[in-house]
């Protein structure tokens, strides 16, 4: 049975590829010229995306090497949310496992969509304030290595593309405006 999707008509789904934390979907559709046609949809877990920011205005990032772009990465605290759980909770404990961090407060910067044309994966973006340290609980397929900048720093090296995480470059201008008050 069609079911109609915006302009698009949608006459058959199949996945093509499903885990635990990403699905590959095809469409067959009819087009909005109403041209038949294919779409495939990639939808992954939500996400979180967070900031630190110590009393200093120092900000704390990650790096690691990302296997789909084969180099290192200079990146935020992310990760998935798990079924259920709410985002904040995502947040702690991304920040705790990923670079030993507690945050007693943390500010809900909104939301980013990494691709809106195949993607679906929202994330959600927030600034930790009020830190303390703890243990790191990696997972073992990270290798994360934590070291921190001045904000303005940051804001620069999203400027010079030395980060190119989206949710990243969004949240560190986000943050930056959020505290600088532009």
């Amino acid at each position: 049975m069609p079911i109609q999707h915006g302009p698009w008509t949608i006459q058959q789904t199949k996945v093509k590829y499903h885990n635990s934390f990403i699905s590959i979907r095809e469409d067959q559709v009819l087009q909005p010229d109403s041209i038949p046609g294919t779409y495939a949809i990639v939808k992954m877990k939500p996400g979180v995306a967070i900031l630190p920011i110590d009393n200093d205005k120092n900000v704390y990032l990650t790096k690691q090497f990302r296997y789909a772009l084969g180099k290192e990465s200079i990146e935020v605290v992310s990760g998935a949310v798990e079924e259920k759980e709410p985002r904040q909770s995502a947040a702690h404990r991304e920040l705790r496992e990923e670079i030993g961090i507690i945050a007693s407060e943390l500010i809900d910067l909104g939301v980013v969509d990494l691709d809106t044309s195949i993607v679906r994966c929202p994330m959600h973006m927030f600034l930790a304030k009020q830190l303390t340290t703890t243990e790191t609980d990696q997972e073992g397929t990270e290798t994360i290595e934590k070291f921190y900048v001045p904000l303005d720093t940051a804001v620069q090296m999203v400027i010079d593309s030395k980060i190119t995480h989206a949710p990243s470059c969004v949240l560190i201008l986000k943050a930056a405006k959020h505290l600088l008050k532009i």
